[in-house]
């Protein structure tokens, strides 16, 4: 079993900081064991469960990485480690590192009702991570042991079934810069999840920039997280970056945070939170679960850096955060949007420090027609607006370009192009992807955005662009527009579009919860009325119940999903759909 400390961390460094200039996470977290910082896990009352120094991290490590290896295990064989906001998850990951196998962070269920389909997710990911061994809570190994049906593990349980196992005496070999330290699957929001390998030397490089030119860490920083572990903002940003630079950590199950999102801004006031991040719904939750005097109660005064990123930031739901929160000494300035991808280990750009949210309003006809970026004026009939994500980290670098891959000029929208030393190697067990990295040394995200005195504005996916009578329009602008109306709260409208005899027909699903048919009738009217004033086009109004609209892993509308289930359902009731889209 865990051995735990319940008496919470210091924030207090007994070590001279280093900001993650470690060859490997072995080393970092060697080097994070010599003081007494670490990490605290807290239920859904906010109380201590769990607590887990740095030194005892790496002791209960090493010992699990002696055990893995009586396994007859190899050097790069996968261990996947169902990852719950767990110590044992911890242990398990820094076995891997120590041990030299690759660890495979798998997600828990998102909910309550989603077992078949949480199997069958398990089984896609252990089919495609091939793993040798797989560890995890108890709660969730009959999961995989259903997904893994008749497929035959060395090893297959708990950290008590390994710690059962003998100790061993084989050694254990440092890792080297270019080997595979973990496989990061993907949100999955454009298809299958794939498997980023990041290597040693690619996540260290992440890390230093991160804590030194992004978050810029300091001594007695204390970070806050609810974000899940097999999401790589959670584990890179939350596990990795406060142990390569030796600060405290306070956990929260992503899952209690959803059913009591205050949990997050209580453990940020009493602990003295100084660095937390979150998707923009993590923040708007947050305004819609707390009341006023609930607001008075917190203290949220030290926390100077509030992250956001993972999903297109809407400036509006930061606006009403800070405004609900000032009262408990929230400022604005803590605001710090970012860009990141897992293909890139985490981070790409960080906005400057002690600004907020800064943003640009643009001419959104002319984006629309000339796929140009300028501001808007006083004449311009209809305005988008882009938050400033920053610069590349330094060592690294962005391009926007466009199809043919002409870098394009500031204010253009293109696609946009990285590089530099935190891109992965490749997708697991997927050649074109490898030979393409290795002679290219870039990679297109799949987002389109524009650069403007050196900073990233992401626009939104390329794959989710709206090309109709050749004007680009945005889902998102669609679905501020349908967020306007006092019924809907944000994150309730989806858009995306279908193939009508190759002509888009695009819809949006709204989530609502009035029942009474006039009322629906009637909102479907206005929504169709706003958004052919707005846009010029004729949409399909579909009303769906709550929870309908199916998200990714880190909170990104995931509309392909959303369309697949749309025209699963069409063809199944045709004669429904086609009412919705003449009404």
């Amino acid at each position: 079993m865990t051995v735990l400390y319940l008496s919470e961390t210091s924030s207090t460094q007994e070590l001279v900081q280093r900001l993650a200039d470690f060859p490997s996470l072995a080393d970092a977290l060697d080097y994070a064991a010599l003081g007494r910082t670490g990490m605290n896990f807290y239920d859904r009352r906010c109380q201590l469960t769990a607590v887990l120094e740095y030194r005892e991290l790496k002791a209960r490590a090493q010992g699990a990485a002696r055990r893995l290896l009586t396994l007859g295990l190899s050097k790069g064989d996968r261990v996947a480690l169902i990852a719950d906001t767990t110590p044992s998850f911890v242990e398990f990951f820094f076995a891997c590192q120590y041990a030299g196998l690759v660890a495979v962070p798998l997600p828990v269920p998102a909910g309550v009702g989603q077992h078949q389909s949480y199997v069958e997710k398990l089984r896609g990911l252990i089919a495609s991570c091939s793993p040798s061994v797989v560890l995890g809570e108890q709660e969730w190994l009959p999961y995989a042991r259903e997904a893994l049906g008749t497929t035959e593990l060395k090893f297959i349980g708990t950290d008590d079934d390994l710690e059962a196992l003998p100790m061993g005496g084989a050694a254990l070999v440092p890792a080297q810069p270019d080997d595979v330290a973990y496989l990061q699957y993907t949100s999955g929001s454009t298809r299958f999840p794939r498997g980023v390998m990041v290597t040693q030397r690619s996540v260290m490089a992440n890390l230093r920039g991160i804590s030194t030119d992004g978050i810029r860490l300091r001594p007695g920083d204390r970070c806050v997280s609810w974000l899940p572990y097999y999401h790589d903002m959670g584990l890179v940003g939350f596990v990795l970056a406060p142990m390569a630079t030796q600060i405290s950590v306070d956990y929260l199950r992503t899952q209690d945070f959803a059913m009591r999102p205050k949990q997050w801004l209580n453990l940020l006031s009493r602990n003295r939170g100084t660095v937390s991040v979150a998707p923009p719904f993590g923040f708007d939750l947050c305004v819609r679960r707390c009341s006023a005097a609930e607001v008075e109660s917190l203290d949220l005064s030290n926390w100077r850096v509030a992250g956001v990123g993972a999903e297109p930031i809407s400036i509006a739901t930061l606006d009403r955060f800070a405004e609900h929160f000032a009262a408990a000494g929230f400022k604005a300035g803590a605001f710090m949007p970012c860009y990141g991808l897992a293909e890139n280990t985490l981070a790409v750009s960080f906005a400057r420090p002690d600004t907020g949210a800064q943003v640009d309003r643009i001419d959104r006809d002319i984006l629309e027609t000339e796929g140009r970026a300028l501001s808007a004026t006083e004449k311009s009939s209809a305005v988008s607006a882009f938050v400033n994500c920053g610069r590349a980290l330094p060592g690294h670098e962005l391009l926007i370009v466009d199809d043919s891959g002409n870098v394009l000029a500031e204010r253009e929208v293109g696609r946009v192009m990285i590089s530099g030393p935190s891109l992965m190697t490749g997708y697991f067990q997927d050649h074109d992807s490898i030979q393409t990295l290795a002679a290219t040394k870039t990679l297109d995200t799949g987002d389109l955005g524009y650069l403007f005195d050196g900073d990233l504005y992401v626009t939104g996916r390329k794959k989710d662009l709206i090309i109709i009578r050749g004007r680009n329009i945005w889902p998102q602008d669609i679905e501020l527009i349908v967020e306007s109306e006092p019924e809907i709260r944000p994150g309730d409208a989806i858009v995306f579009i279908t193939d009508k005899d190759a002509d888009p027909s695009v819809v949006i699903q709204v989530q609502y919860r009035i029942l009474d048919e006039e009322k629906r009738a009637r909102l479907s009217h206005t929504l169709f009325a706003k958004v052919h004033s707005e846009f010029g086009i004729s949409p399909t109004i579909d009303l769906v119940p709550p929870h309908s609209i199916p998200r990714t892993s880190s909170g990104k509308p995931a509309r392909a999903e959303a369309r697949k289930r749309f025209m699963s359902l069409r063809a199944a009731l045709p004669e429904s759909f086609a009412a919705a889209e003449t009404a």
